[in-house]
């Protein structure tokens, strides 16, 4: 029997990782784009690397960039994939107000890119794809839980691109007859994190501050909401869209929220560390042994900031038959245990 052939688009992510891991597993030839850079961006998917010179390989690399038409519409011609996942983006939520411009190109240019790829070399009856949407795209909410029928009302530049990629997704679906899926995954954290998302920051400080490591963590909006999940999880759900014998739209989510100040207190209980409050608002501060240890700082307020993302992934369970297996606390607790590992290597 022949097997499948997946190509991942931020296959160096997160979740990239996680899902070509999962795929190989499910014995498929995964091949997946990564952006050329003169420093190594490979680390979360090196265990995975086969040598060029090996005959039959289940993991392949290829440089591009969605946000370069060439390169996506000549690697989907070489590939002809049965599965594109793309889950490459800007995806740093803060970082979007900064770079808009180049956040639209690739976060909502770049599904349009590989659709178009698709299209011009007459795959869509072969090649199924996945389009990585985003709880962000919720932004101000228009109602609680948020279900694949919530309007959206984005409050980032990154949201509002997302939005375009979900829409052009569905367009093309209806008007070529692509097997084209949205994934509206809420928030999922893991492990292989990036340095910079609010999760992986805090895990970070706060275990090197138990070990004497740096002394302050500033943060911003300490009450911001977010339905946390594991990656692991989410990949499986992504995968299993793509199984359904009918293209259609999913909401992936726990259903559970929490505020960041609550996932402080997550981390700060595995590590065994007491935390104590003192002050409102921006003067806020988290003492540990009498010291601030967390701090606010208005640079890290977004101009405009998402209050509470809940998710309701009824249909995901119904016909998906997909649930999460990590709650909160089992995160956390793999995160730490990671980074502490991390640093006694160090």
């Amino acid at each position: 029997m022949k097997k499948k052939t997946a190509l991942i688009f931020g296959i160096t992510g997160q979740d990239g990782a996680y899902l070509a891991d999962f795929l190989i597993k499910k014995n498929y030839i995964v091949h997946g784009i990564k952006r050329r850079s003169s420093s190594f961006n490979t680390g979360r998917i090196d265990h995975l690397y086969q040598d060029p010179h090996e005959k039959k390989r289940s993991f392949i690399l290829h440089y591009g960039d969605v946000t370069d038409s060439i390169s996506v519409s000549q690697v989907i011609e070489k590939v002809k994939p049965d599965e594109i996942y793309n889950l490459a983006a800007q995806s740093h939520v803060a970082v979007s107000f900064e770079v808009p411009e180049y956040t639209a190109n690739a976060d909502a240019l770049g599904p349009l890119r590989i659709l178009e790829a698709i299209k011009f070399h007459k795959l869509q009856d072969k090649t199924k794809f996945y389009q990585a949407g985003t709880s962000e795209m919720f932004g101000k909410v228009q109602q609680t839980p948020q279900t694949e029928k919530t309007p959206f009302y984005p409050q980032s530049p990154y949201g509002v691109a997302k939005i375009y990629a979900h829409w052009i997704t569905k367009n093309y679906r209806e008007a070529y007859n692509f097997f084209a899926c949205n994934g509206i995954l809420f928030n999922h954290e893991s492990p292989l994190r990036g340095e910079t998302f609010v999760t992986k920051k805090i895990v970070t400080a706060l275990c090197k501050i138990k070990f004497g490591l740096q002394k302050e963590l500033y943060l911003g909006n300490l009450y911001a909401k977010r339905d946390w999940g594991h990656a692991k999880d989410y990949v499986e759900a992504m995968w299993k869209i793509l199984q359904q014998k009918y293209p259609d739209d999913f909401v992936i989510a726990t259903g559970q929220t929490y505020s960041i100040k609550q996932f402080i207190g997550f981390v700060a209980d595995e590590l065994k560390m007491k935390i104590k409050w003192k002050g409102k608002n921006i003067n806020e501060r988290g003492f540990y042994k009498n010291r601030p240890i967390i701090k606010c700082d208005k640079n890290y307020i977004r101009p405009l900031d998402v209050q509470n993302l809940l998710g309701n992934a009824a249909k995901a369970r119904r016909q998906l038959k997909w649930k999460p297996r990590y709650n909160i606390k089992k995160l956390v607790n793999e995160m730490v245990n990671f980074e502490i590992k991390k640093l006694s290597y160090k």
